[in-house]
């Protein structure tokens, strides 16, 4: 065998003509071999995230590679031999549903591949993968049960073990006649098959939660770093630094059944790209040191995964760490939080909701700022209604976290719905741009904007003009759903090209996990695209010029109070008066070892009401995610010895390679 191996090897190195998919191809080098066996495409895996209880996600089953033909589900309503599975998005959920009731079906699925098209949005009627209540363990009351979102599955905590991928729409189109092909050729010793790679290092080492898993370094955290700032920047050197505190809050994360598919439009960056909006507009007003109360914006990132974000940022309030340094806990006066808000338009007319966290004076306040801000716009329709009376409490958000900590925190969350989300494709990967508008985001911003404006001035007698006078930037508005909501022009925008240089092109919202030690301020080469320009973004906008001019920078600012900001652009860094930072998010039941280079788990704490039902979730390490494509010459898939199939490393990009291998001999073993 060996030999006609070699003879075989010897052979191509010369010339070849062959035969493939009715088509002669001429070869005469190894890299026409390799030109005419590849064909890349894109896709997006479900991974395996682990928590203290078990693993959800996807994985290979074992340590090696799976190889199965490609065949369509309207043809698999039984599995006569392992097959990787081409279904639709409104095919998921039953499908998932039947593998995890019926064993002896289950144990066929070798795979399953996930077809895209821009037409699946508009025929369903939704698309959620999490649960009816998101994070319901989190909530400050017991109505656990109460739907916010009724049309989720909850199919993305479970366990898979086999690779689920979601296909580009070009992908897509090659899958789905490589199943027709299969399907015309069902009685013919050919078939084209899919090789999955997607073996993760928790399935090697067999460890299987995530206390286990840190202690064998197979995984890490789920985390990245938050960033806060206030306007204007907070006077270190002034005895006053007591004002009180209106925290006005948004997320940068979500989640989704797809690991680096999940861009969350309307949940949770429709607010996000409302509150830059809205700083943007509140740094041109004049007089803002002349605020009664100060304003601090904070941007979480780890909210989708048990609040990482605001639980630690309370954290390190309690510890007084570096992060928060001129912050006091007991000066947050207010919480406003803007939630989702990108769907807030009906029939022309913009609807917004605020929830409260409950009645009190302080809350009345920021009711009466919303109606009088309402009032200020008379050039558009929209309205502001509070929720409905019969919500149980305060919808799925950040504002839970503090009122977990103090149930008398005066709080109030904007969002686009009532009852329950009008997002019907909530931490999936089709909540995408398409799925919100740039006008119900421009109100929201005006909104929260004048809203801040009449709060922080504490000034009952404002006249009408100073707060007209604010006005959001619809261009930046629509710039910046451009660049955070889309690939086209994604983060090689303008915008953010502008403050940093991204790391990818195509912005991603999952959290991510967390690489060396949490610090503040932080190593910035483990800090994400999203967090690095909102830092900036922010730093800039509440910034105050310098008392001596302007100071080039690469790094650093020499005196006490400024940052640096578009340091990663070239030779452009500049020195800003700003207080912008980072915040390590993490779980806080997790404390890093600096010795040993680990994590541990710290045991619950009955101080930490949250931690107590803190999954603590991590990722699996893995080296490659892969899956490859190619016709085979007998239809026992026992064993194949290919000649010229190339190993493939798919990093972050995650690659799928469609490969036309061509098989010497198919081995069968008794």
């Amino acid at each position: 065998m060996a030999m006609k191996f070699l003879q075989l090897l010897f052979f191509f190195s010369f010339q070849l003509r062959l035969s493939f998919s009715g088509q002669t191809i001429m070869m005469e080098s190894v890299p026409d071999l390799q030109s005419s066996m590849y064909m890349t495409l894109d896709g997006y895996p479900c991974v395996r995230l682990l928590n203290l209880s078990g693993v959800i996600g996807c994985s290979n089953p074992g340590r090696v590679k799976v190889v199965a033909p490609i065949i369509r589900l309207n043809n698999a309503t039984e599995l006569s031999q392992l097959s990787a599975v081409l279904l639709s998005v409104d095919e998921i959920q039953s499908f998932l549903t039947r593998i995890l009731n019926d064993s002896t079906f289950a144990k066929n699925v070798a795979g399953i591949l996930v077809e895209s098209s821009p037409e699946f949005q508009n025929k369903l009627k939704g698309f959620s993968p999490d649960q009816k209540f998101p994070q319901s363990e989190f909530a400050p009351y017991q109505s656990i049960n109460y739907e916010w979102n009724p049309i989720g599955s909850g199919i993305m905590w479970n366990p898979y073990n086999f690779p689920v991928f979601l296909l580009s729409q070009s992908s897509t189109l090659t899958l789905q006649e490589a199943a027709i092909k299969n399907e015309k050729n069902i009685k013919s010793y050919t078939a084209d098959v899919a090789e999955f790679d997607l073996v993760m290092q928790t399935m090697k080492a067999g460890t299987h939660d995530s206390e286990s898993c840190l202690k064998e370094n197979t995984c890490l955290p789920l985390g990245g770093y938050s960033v806060w700032s206030s306007l204007p920047p907070i006077n270190f050197s002034s005895s006053e630094q007591s004002k009180p505190i209106i925290l006005v809050v948004a997320s940068m994360d979500s989640a989704s059944f797809f690991r680096d598919k999940g861009l969350g439009a309307d949940s949770p960056i429709s607010g996000l790209i409302s509150l830059l909006a809205a700083v943007d507009a509140l740094s041109h007003v004049d007089g803002l040191d002349d605020f009664n109360k100060q304003l601090v914006f904070i941007v979480f990132t780890g909210e989708a995964w048990g609040y990482l974000g605001s639980r630690r940022f309370l954290l390190e309030l309690d510890l007084q760490s570096d992060a928060v340094s001129g912050l006091n806990y007991s000066l947050i006066e207010k919480v406003v939080e803007i939630g989702s808000v990108g769907k807030g338009l009906n029939q022309g007319v913009k609807n917004f909701f605020v929830h409260t966290t409950g009645v009190s004076s302080a809350t009345n306040e920021t009711l009466d700022a919303l109606k009088r801000a309402q009032d200020s716009v008379k050039s558009e329709s929209f309205t502001i209604s509070s929720a409905n009376a019969s919500n149980p409490g305060i919808p799925p958000s950040s504002l839970m976290t503090f009122l977990r900590k103090n149930s008398l925190t005066s709080g109030v969350v904007l969002e686009d719905f009532d009852t329950v989300f009008t997002n019907k494709f909530y931490n999936s990967h089709l909540d995408d741009i398409s799925n919100v508008n740039s006008s119900a985001i421009v109100a929201a911003a005006s909104l929260v904007a004048r809203t801040l404006y009449i709060l922080a001035s504490d000034n009952k007698n404002l006249s009408s003009s100073a707060i007209t006078s604010i006005n959001v930037n619809v261009s930046l508005v629509e710039e910046l759903m451009g660049c955070l909501l889309d690939c086209e022009p994604g983060l090689s925008c303008e915008l953010v090209k502008s403050y940093i240089s991204p790391a990818n092109t195509c912005p991603s919202h999952y959290v991510g996990v967390i690489l060396g030690e949490p610090s503040s301020p932080p190593y910035l080469g483990y800090v994400d695209d999203i967090s690095r320009f909102v830092w900036n973004f922010l730093a800039e906008k509440t910034s105050i010029p310098r008392k001596n001019g302007s100071s080039v920078c690469s790094q650093d600012c020499s005196n006490e109070g400024e940052v640096c900001i578009r340091a990663e652009t070239e030779g452009k860094g500049v020195c800003v008066v700003s207080t912008t930072r980072y915040v390590p998010a993490y779980s806080t039941r997790l404390k890093y070892e600096s010795e040993s280079g680990t994590w541990n788990v710290l045991p619950p704490n009955n101080s930490d009401p949250m931690g107590l039902v803190d999954a603590v979730w991590t990722e699996s390490n893995w080296d490659t995610i892969g899956l490859r494509v190619y016709t085979v010459q007998n239809a026992s898939f026992d064993r194949l010895v290919l000649l010229g199939s190339i190993a493939i490393t798919v990093l972050s990009c995650f690659a799928i390679v469609i490969t036309k291998a061509f098989v010497t001999k198919a081995v069968k073993r008794d």
